[in-house]
């Protein structure tokens, strides 16, 4: 890397954090904007962020690493999203926004009662720790891949900026700039493409120096049985995680919650072909990766092909996409300890403003706790290992009892919890004991199968015990929860004005880093795709700036 490369990274870090912190004034207003962005935000923004915050978790190392040895699988396994994502869009998405929750540790606390709350609070914290901490490696590997850094110092400073603008303006931070990530990745990625099928000979040569078998979407360690749990294990984590559960209950309407959840499936039914091709295409221009060395083979291929202030902008996008997993799942973790824990265990009396600094704190608290944790991932055998140990254990206990209980009357905070515990304690003994209690190590189909299987046959054990005995939770506990869309006419003004100042935000940020990426196209050498792609956002601008008038 030279020295514009990392010119362009600091002006992109920059544009970022000054993005996040525009949102200081808006986040310290109440505790609904902090949390909630108001709770009637563009549908498409929460969508945007919703894709960008999931598909960034694992592309570049997790799913880029997997593409790298064994090419198509990498989608297939990303085509569980697809389907997951339909599945919750028709099923789930809307039953969130109807109970009212602000998130769903409060659902949680009215449905199952606070006992039950208090035990998911604490697993989801350390579940949301360990997958946070799954995003800030990645990311610090692709830096100091590119860079004379080392892994820690990078962990360190990407972390710290990411808690820096998240504690400053909450929800709203957390979107937009999610938003204005989303085009950096896309501008980036569609720069990579073209000069990556140059490096390797064209569409032809690469076709026929790809290995045997590139092209499936199966091999013997990611089969069709493993797609199936997986796309299982996706429909629970999609609609029921907490940091997505946000999503769909901070738009203003049920239909809204329903368009979040589709416009998701569109985007991922179209772009892991995109994004998935850097890494493949590097398989067949240097095939004698091995170990853990294909995790960078996405910043391999980048340096190899891309001149000097490109490379900036390719690590930029793939930063900023990374980033957005850790700014949701920060972001989620601290309201629910502000306003479900530190609010009714500590300070039921805490005003607005307290509950804002409590949630600040605790930002910056659980960011630093995923910052040490990121650190240690190497110890554990890689990232690829870390991102699908963590859903195949924890997914679909933490959140497909959860989910279960939005159609069923009978279920309790016992049978929910047994459930959770059930799943976690046998996927865990398995996973660390298999050869000792089963005789061999379990694959990763029987992983995901029992992971989400686990828990789904306990729910279904207890279910029919209620109906037999003709049991239903406590009264009080089924009662319908107070929709919370029917704000004042003053919270609807506010929230009017929010979306405005947002629209208008994302607008101007996507006019500046199309006019930054066409100016360093000028620049590059060889840069004239990122000229055009240049010009190209900046005009996606206009749209915007007209739909934030018309409001």
């Amino acid at each position: 890397m030279g020295q514009l490369d990392f010119i362009v990274m600091a002006v992109f870090a920059l544009l970022i954090l000054g993005i996040g912190m525009m949102f200081t004034r808006i986040g310290s207003k109440n505790s609904s904007a902090f949390f909630e962005a108001g709770g009637a935000t563009p549908w498409w923004i929460n969508s945007i962020s919703l894709f960008i915050s999931y598909f960034s978790a694992g592309t570049f190392v997790v799913w880029g690493s997997i593409a790298y040895k064994s090419g198509f699988v990498a989608n297939g396994i990303q085509l569980t999203m697809v389907f997951g994502g339909m599945l919750v869009a028709l099923f789930i998405a809307a039953k969130w926004k109807r109970t009212g929750a602000v998130t769903a540790a409060e659902y949680i606390g009215k449905r199952l009662g606070t006992g039950t709350q208090k035990f998911y609070t604490f697993l989801i914290m350390l579940h949301g720790l360990f997958t946070t901490a799954s995003v800030l490696y990645p990311v610090g590997k692709m830096v100091s891949v590119a860079t004379p850094l080392s892994l820690n110092t990078c962990i360190l400073i990407i972390g710290g900026i990411i808690v820096l603008y998240t504690s400053a303006g909450g929800l709203w931070a957390v979107l937009v700039t999610d938003v204005v990530q989303f085009v950096i990745l896309t501008a980036a990625v569609m720069i990579v493409i073209p000069m990556a099928f140059k490096e390797a000979g064209g569409v032809h040569s690469f076709v026929n120096k790809a290995p045997d078998g590139f092209f499936n979407f199966f091999n013997s360690e990611y089969s069709f049985g493993f797609f199936l749990a997986f796309l299982a294990y996706q429909t629970v984590y999609i609609g029921g995680n907490w940091a997505y559960v946000q999503r769909y209950t901070s738009v203003s309407t049920e239909r809204n919650s329903k368009k979040v959840a589709w416009l998701f499936t569109i985007l991922y039914l179209v772009s892991p072909f995109i994004w998935m091709l850097p890494p493949m295409l590097y398989r067949v221009i240097n095939p004698s990766l091995s170990g853990l060395q294909p995790e960078g083979a996405y910043m391999m291929l980048c340096q190899q092909v891309l001149p000097a202030g490109l490379i900036g902008l390719v690590l930029s996008g793939m930063i900023s996409a990374s980033a957005s997993k850790a700014n949701t799942t920060i972001n989620i973790m601290a309201v629910v300890f502000a306003h479900d824990v530190y609010k009714k265990a500590f300070n039921q009396q805490a005003t607005e403003k307290t509950l804002v600094r409590a949630a600040r704190f605790f930002t910056v608290l659980f960011g630093f706790i995923t910052i040490a944790i990121a650190m240690m991932v190497p110890m554990i055998g890689g990232i690829v290992e870390m991102v699908l140990s963590t859903a195949s254990i924890a997914g679909g206990a933490l959140f497909a009892p959860i989910i279960w209980t939005l159609y069923s009357r009978r279920q309790t905070g016992t049978s929910v919890i047994s459930a959770s515990l059930c799943g976690l304690v046998i996927s865990l003994a398995l996973k660390l004991f298999g050869t000792e209690l089963i005789g061999h190590k379990l694959d990763r189909m029987w992983e995901t199968i029992l992971g989400v299987g686990i828990p789904v046959f306990v729910l279904l054990c207890w279910e029919i015990y209620y109906l037999l005995a003709q049991k239903e939770a406590a009264p009080y506990l089924l009662q319908t929860l107070e929709v919370k869309a029917n704000h004042s006419p003053a919270q609807d003004m506010d929230a009017r004005s929010q979306n405005i100042f947002g629209m208008k935000v994302i607008a101007s940020a996507i006019a500046v880093v199309g006019a930054g990426i066409a100016i360093l196209g000028l620049v590059a050498t060889g840069g004239s795709v990122a000229f055009f792609t240049g010009l190209i956002i900046a005009l996606c601008s206009l749209p915007l700036f007209r739909s934030a008038r018309a409001n």
